[in-house]
Formats: C-alpha cells, structure tokens, sequence
C-alpha cells in the first residue's frame, strides 16, 4: 500500500478540509462531543483537527496595532483552577489565554507579543483590578504602560462594603434583616418592586444600611459625572466620607482607593475599562460547556480562541493546481 499526499486533505489528517472546515464551525455552535456525534467520529480526533487549525490562525495574527489591553482571570474548573485572559481593549479580540491565577501571565503576553510582531514598549495601557500579581508584572514587563483600575472593580468592591454592613448587624444579632442579601445587591433600577420596597425599609430602619447605601451611590455617581480634572477633587471628598462613616467595609474601600490612586484616577483620563472582559468571562465559561469533560487546558484554551480571539482561517485551496 502506497500513502500518497491529496490536494483535498491536510497530510496526516485523516480528515478532507471539507469535514475539517465543517468540524470549525460546528465546534462553534456546539459541543465538540456533539459534533462528534454529528460527523461519526471520536471526539479526540476532532480535537486534534480543530485544535490545528486554531493554533495556526493564532499564530499568525498580527499584535502589532495593539496599544491597551485588559487583564483578568476566571474559573476554568472547579477546585481553584483558574485562567488568565488578555485581551485587545480596542477590538475586544482574545490575546492570549494563559493557565493559571494570574502569575507570570503579563511575562507570557510579553513574550508572545514579540511573536505577533510587536513589542512591550507599544503597551499604553493595562487596565485589571487590583491584583499585587498583576501591578507586579505590569511594572516590571511593561513599564511604560499606564495601569488603569476601572470602575466596574471598584463598584463591585462598594458593593462587597454594603453587604459587609448587612453582616456586621447580622452578626450584632438585629433584627429585621431577613430578606436583606438580594435587597441590598446591585443597582435599585434591576430590582423588582418587591425589593425595591424591601430595600427602601432597611433604609429607614436601619441607619447604617441608609448611610452605606448612600456612600455607594455618591461613589457611583462620581464615576458617571466626574472629568479627569474634577476626578481627584471629588475622590478625596467621597474617600473622607467613607472614613468618617464607621462602616468597616468603606474605611476599608476608602483606603484601598488612597493606596491605588494613580491607577483609580487613570479611568478617568483614559476610559479604559475591563467590562469587556467579563463578557469574555462569559465566553470562557461557554468554552467549558462546549468542551465538556476537556482533558486538558490546552482544549480549552483552543475553543475559547476559537470563539473570542476573531481568528481568520486559511485553509488551502480545495481547487486543482
């Protein structure tokens, strides 16, 4: 028997590129053990096929328009185990996706900028929370980028200082609290009317939730008005509310916004915010889904560039030479 090489299949595939086109779309709807199920063949070898393919196109995007980015991490599986995504904050378009919780992920984005043809200087911008690890490898691997602390991170932090004072009565043993959790979580326009009632009675009942409340809200509006001038002004005023308060949660919030000033302030000079990546968040958690029972990271980290990294497939051509 004599293997000889086709102009309609890639070598060693087992597969035409007409399945394997078929294969990349389908995984782009489905489960890959669906798609398995689909086309009559092992999941494994759909795997490998599309996994080609999405490393191929990776490798030959092109970072060197890329000047802001944004960092986070999320779940990839239970028991801890976490991803980091990098993102273009322009084109919202995958960067890299890196194992792990958050250490040396900057390092490996530095490295793999070099290999799209860019550099660690063309980084204006990292906008991430407040993460030590990823102040630390901003600073040290890309030390002309500016380090921006959006408002979404801060506003979920002034959310955690509301429901720390629901605690602290909770745990002083008052009364009255039941309910409270969802009453008191988010924006007052998302609720229903019940918990829009519901919240507006622990505010009169209940000085210390009216006064958290009320720091919440005037931190929230800060971050709607305010310009890049007017921004530190206002800043230090809510910071020296939130001290006077008594509320633990924001002496705590105020001091972390005094301790991370320039990156806070940053938001309002630049814009740049993160929100994109917890829609991106979304995508991985997608990802997970569509590689249920994935063996590993590497599958994982194939379909979420598949789905969010904006990859231009070129297969060969299918026409005769």
């Amino acid at each position: 028997m004599v293997t000889v090489e086709v102009p309609w299949a890639r070598p060693q595939s087992g597969f035409t590129l007409l399945l394997e086109a078929l294969a990349l779309l389908l995984a782009q709807e489905m489960t890959m053990e669906a798609a398995a199920e689909y086309l009559g063949e092992h999941d494994t070898r759909l795997w490998r096929a599309v996994g080609h393919h999405v490393a191929v196109a990776h490798e030959q995007t092109d970072w060197s328009a890329v000047r802001e980015i944004g960092i986070d991490e999320t779940a990839a599986k239970k028991g801890h185990r976490y991803v980091s995504i990098i993102m273009d904050a322009q084109t919202r378009a995958v960067l890299l996706v890196v194992e792990g919780h958050g250490k040396e992920a900057l390092a490996a984005f530095a490295r793999e900028l070099r290999a799209h043809g860019g550099c660690p200087e063309q980084i204006e911008s990292i906008a991430m929370d407040m993460s030590r690890a990823f102040i630390a490898e901003a600073k040290q691997f890309f030390p002309r980028a500016k380090i921006v602390f959006d408002r979404f991170h801060v506003m979920i932090k002034s959310g955690e200082a509301v429901d720390e004072t629901r605690k602290e009565l909770v745990r002083a043993g008052t009364p009255g609290l039941e309910g409270a959790l969802w009453a008191l979580r988010g924006n007052e326009w998302n609720l229903s009317e019940a918990n829009q009632q519901r919240r507006r009675e622990l505010m009169v009942e209940h000085k210390q939730i009216g006064r958290a409340l009320a720091l919440r809200g005037a931190l929230q509006s800060v971050y709607a008005t305010a310009s890049a001038a007017e921004a530190p002004g206002m800043l230090q005023w809510w910071c020296g509310w939130a001290q006077r308060s008594r509320l633990s949660g924001f002496v705590a919030l105020a001091r972390t916004i005094r301790a991370h000033w320039d990156g806070v302030l940053a938001f309002f000079a630049t814009g740049l915010t993160t929100a994109a990546m917890e829609a991106m968040n979304s995508v991985v958690q997608l990802a997970r889904r569509r590689a249920r029972g994935f063996r590993s990271f590497k599958n994982l980290r194939t379909i979420t560039y598949l789905l969010g990294a904006k990859l231009k497939f070129d297969l060969p051509s299918l026409k005769p030479a």
